[in-house]
C-alpha cells in the first residue's frame, strides 16, 4: 500500500516535441530518440507534442466521453462490460493498489478488432443512443494508436534497434481505449481511497489525454511523488512493465495514481494501452545486457503477463511479479 502524501508541485517530466520524426530524416529522428531514451532512464515518462493530431479530434472524443458519462446510470448499466467483452465500468469496480480499497472513477473501454478467435478478440458494447459516439472515438483511436507505433519506433531508435524493430509485435494487437471519468474525491471516502491507486502499467506504452484538471502524479526514482500537470496540446506517454523487462531494467515503469483532489470538477482523460498482441514473447534484448550481465527477468508471454496483472486489479489472487 502506498499511502497518500502531498505531492511536489515541481513538475520533472520532459516536454519532446515529435514534429521532425515524421519524414525519413533519421538524424532528427535519432536526436529525438535520444531525449526519449534519457526519460525512459528516468522516470519513464514524457510528454509529446508536434505529435501530428489535430487537437479538434481530441476534444470531439473528450466531448463524446462526457456524453457517455453524463447518462443515467440505468442508460450506461446497458453497455456493463461483461465475460469477455469491453463496456462500461462503474465506480470501485477496479483497484489498482491491491492493498488500498477500490478506485474512484467510471470507465468505458474498448478496443480494436484483434483477429476472432485470437485471445486478444474482445467484442465491444457500444451505446445505441448516442448517434455518432462510436465514429468519434473510432477516428481518435486510429489516430492514437498510429501514434503509437511511431513512439514505439523511437524508442526502439533509442535503444539502438531499427525503427521498425517493434512493429510486427503490433500487429494483432487489442489496443484498449478507456474514457475515464473521477469525481471530485470525496470528504467521506475511505483510508487511502484514491482515483486511482498507486500502481504501474502493465504492458509496452500508454498514450494518455487529460483535460485542464490535474490529478495524475508520478513517484520519481528519489522517491518524492511530482504532478504530471496538464500540457495544452500535449499527450503522456509513460512506459509499461513489459518495456522494463525488454530492457534489463534499463528504462523504467514507475509507480503513478490519480487524486481528484484539487478542481472541485469532474476529471476526464483518455488512455490508450499501445501493447503487444497476446502471443508476444518478452525477453532481454540482448543489447541491453553488459559484458557478462545476466538477464534479470524471465521470459513471459505478453497476454499472459497483461492478463494476471489485470485479473489482480479486480479482486483475484494478488500477483506481485
Amino acid at each position: 500500500m502506498i499511502l497518500y502524501s502531498e505531492p511536489k508541485a515541481t513538475n520533472q517530466i520532459p516536454k519532446i516535441d515529435l514534429s521532425e520524426t515524421f519524414s525519413n530524416d533519421d538524424a532528427a529522428r535519432q536526436k529525438t530518440a535520444a531525449k526519449i531514451g534519457a526519460a525512459c532512464r528516468n522516470t519513464g515518462f514524457f510528454y509529446i507534442v508536434g505529435h501530428g493530431i489535430d487537437q479538434s479530434l481530441v476534444q470531439r472524443a473528450f466531448a463524446e466521453s462526457k456524453r457517455f458519462f453524463d447518462q443515467s446510470d440505468e442508460a450506461k448499466r446497458k453497455c456493463s462490460k461483461q465475460p469477455g467483452t469491453n463496456g462500461y465500468e462503474p465506480t470501485e469496480t477496479q483497484r489498482l493498489d491491491n492493498e488500498s480499497p477500490g478506485d474512484l472513477k467510471e470507465s468505458y473501454n474498448f478496443s480494436a478488432a484483434a483477429k476472432p478467435g485470437t485471445p486478444d478478440h474482445v467484442p465491444n458494447i457500444w451505446p445505441e443512443d448516442l448517434p455518432g459516439f462510436r465514429e468519434s472515438l473510432e477516428d481518435y483511436h486510429q489516430q492514437i494508436r498510429n501514434l503509437g507505433r511511431h513512439v514505439s519506433g523511437l524508442i526502439a531508435l533509442s535503444l539502438g534497434m531499427p525503427y521498425t524493430f517493434f512493429d510486427h509485435t503490433f500487429d494483432n494487437q487489442k489496443a484498449a481505449l478507456r474514457l475515464l471519468r473521477y469525481p471530485p474525491q470525496p470528504s467521506n471516502a475511505k483510508f487511502n481511497q484514491l482515483g486511482a491507486g498507486a500502481h504501474t502499467d502493465w504492458g509496452w506504452i500508454t498514450l494518455l489525454a487529460q483535460d485542464d484538471k490535474g490529478g495524475l502524479e508520478v513517484e520519481t526514482a528519489s522517491g518524492d511523488w511530482v504532478r504530471v500537470d496538464p500540457v495544452p496540446g500535449a499527450f503522456v506517454v509513460n512506459l509499461g512493465d513489459l518495456v522494463v523487462n525488454w530492457t534489463n531494467g534499463l528504462y523504467h515503469s514507475s509507480l503513478h495514481r490519480v487524486m481528484n483532489n484539487r478542481s472541485g470538477a469532474d476529471r476526464y482523460s483518455m488512455v490508450l494501452f499501445y501493447d503487444h498482441s497476446y502471443e508476444t514473447p518478452v525477453e532481454v534484448l540482448k543489447t541491453c545486457l553488459q559484458p557478462g550481465e545476466q538477464p534479470k527477468f524471465e521470459p513471459c508471454i505478453s497476454g499472459d503477463y497483461r492478463k494476471a496483472k489485470y485479473l489482480a486489479s479486480r479482486g483475484h489472487a494478488k500477483i506481485t511479479a
